[in-house]
């Protein structure tokens, strides 16, 4: 079985991402009686955003982690103690933003539980409960996370990213994508950390 690996890399906006080699996958939820709407809410949810979610997708991931400790791969630039300071602050403004996400999204439930008195399949209210099991998720990651042992392991090549973007050349920003996505075994990483 191949061990999952996780990164701590910047976007092209600068923006720390947390992602891991975990293919993106469809949330499973078994629910036969309200089948349809739950299967059109989770095909509208795989049209998130890609680094949206890939990073919630690698929270979970860490759930599955059973060793005390977790191997975090990031540009090789950054001092052992700055990653860890950079890292420390990106779980707390995660933490903070999934809880201010969950709080929002459970006023918003009760009002999409509305929308079933209109004919058809309620998929507002599938979509939003399965947005928010998917932050509920991202959440308990982020605390499993933080009570983890992390071992930071640089890396030149995305170290080389980090150069790219401070020049002006988007060949060689695809050049070295596409280096760290057969390198890394990291599919489609262009659309999680470039436009």
């Amino acid at each position: 079985m191949k061990v999952m690996q996780f990164f701590f890399v910047p976007d092209h906006r600068g923006r720390f991402r947390f992602i891991s080699t975990e293919p993106v996958h469809e949330i499973q939820v078994k629910f036969s009686r309200w089948r349809k709407i739950w299967e059109e809410a989770r095909r509208r949810l795989m049209l998130l955003p890609a680094r949206t979610l890939r990073q919630e997708q690698a929270f979970e991931a860490v759930l599955r982690q059973l060793p005390p400790q977790i191997e975090i791969v990031h540009p090789a630039e950054l001092s052992e103690k700055k990653i860890r300071r950079k890292f420390f602050f990106f779980l707390q403004r995660q933490r903070s933003r999934h809880v201010a996400l969950l709080v929002g999204e459970t006023i918003l439930l009760p009002i999409s539980g509305l929308m079933a008195l209109l004919p058809g399949p309620n998929i507002f209210f599938g979509f939003l409960a399965l947005i928010m099991y998917t932050h509920w998720q991202g959440l308990r990651g982020i605390n499993h996370l933080g009570r983890k042992v992390h071992s930071f392991h640089p890396s030149s090549l995305f170290q080389e990213w980090t150069r790219t973007l401070e020049a002006d050349s988007e060949t060689a920003r695809l050049d070295v994508l596409a280096r760290i996505e057969r390198e890394f075994e990291l599919p489609n990483l262009r659309k999680v950390l470039y436009k």
